[in-house]
């Protein structure tokens, strides 16, 4: 290895450092506070680490129903949008990627185009739907309204992971009298799974992170996810910065723990069909 090679290496180690540095300190920086005594905070005495004999400051967030229950909420929801999204997403991709059928072209290029449209864009015109059949102020409500916005996002990562499936593979199933049901099934379904971890954690990622659908479709309290529910705690009167950063990281940590679940197959997912056989 000569010194210019080592150096890339170097250069390129640090960057990424660099990168995940940035990516972490925030939530870093949440833990950090919450952690940190009232005189400290505005005392000037801060510090970059966390004083771990203030642990109990999170028991005190959990302490609080409000909190356990948007948590709850938000679990539901993620959840829903998840499996539905990719119940749906299975199915459509296959479609797109084997069969031919008129106007398959233009369903692919408006899967695209919806992409374009901001949420607030369909706000309105899903409220007045929603409204008239009854799925305002319900989480199965939220949970269509998120499984639509990110259903194209989830049936093109794995229309291009199908497509990376050898066609002949289909055709051998065929031979021995498997209907595309049990291609789908038992030769697709088995090779995909990366991407499909990958597009879950997508789906997962929009649910539970989602602000604009549950703000406007949720009215009763009881049934808002963590995403308004600690929006709307920050603006709450003598609530202190310490219990705003503590629900914070509370918020954070089940998503991070899904990714952290799922990356071995999201990397996978990501660099499926690099490489040819």
């Amino acid at each position: 290895m000569t010194r210019t090679h080592r150096l890339g290496v170097t250069a390129r180690m640090i960057a990424v450092l660099v990168v995940l540095g940035l990516a972490v300190f925030p939530v870093y920086w949440m833990l950090v506070t919450a952690l940190t005594s009232d005189e400290a905070l505005f005392g000037g005495g801060l510090t970059l680490l966390p004083d771990l004999s203030r642990l109990g400051v999170f028991g005190d967030a959990l302490q609080d129903g409000e909190v356990v229950r948007w948590l709850l909420n938000s679990l539901i929801i993620a959840s829903g949008t998840t499996v539905l999204s990719i119940a749906l997403g299975v199915p459509l991709a296959y479609a797109l990627s084997r069969f031919r059928f008129a106007g398959k072209a233009a369903l692919g290029l408006a899967l695209l185009f919806t992409q374009m449209l901001p949420e607030a864009l369909l706000v309105v015109p899903l409220f007045a739907i929603f409204r008239r059949v009854d799925l305002l102020n319900s989480l199965h409500g939220l949970v269509l309204a998120n499984t639509a916005f990110v259903l194209p996002v989830v049936a093109l990562i794995l229309k291009g992971a199908i497509d990376g499936v050898p066609r002949e593979l289909d055709e051998a199933t065929r031979v021995d009298g498997g209907r595309p049901p049990t291609v789908l099934l038992r030769v697709i379904l088995p090779l995909i799974g990366p991407s499909i971890a990958a597009a879950a954690v997508i789906a997962f990622f929009h649910a539970w992170n989602e602000y604009v659908f549950a703000v406007t479709f949720i009215f009763d309290k009881s049934l808002q996810p963590a995403s308004v529910g600690v929006a709307g705690f920050i603006g709450e009167q003598d609530t202190s910065i310490q219990s705003i950063m503590s629900v914070a990281v509370l918020f954070t940590l089940p998503a991070v723990a899904f990714y952290l679940f799922a990356q071995k197959y999201v990397v996978g997912g990501m660099t499926a069909g690099a490489v040819k056989g």
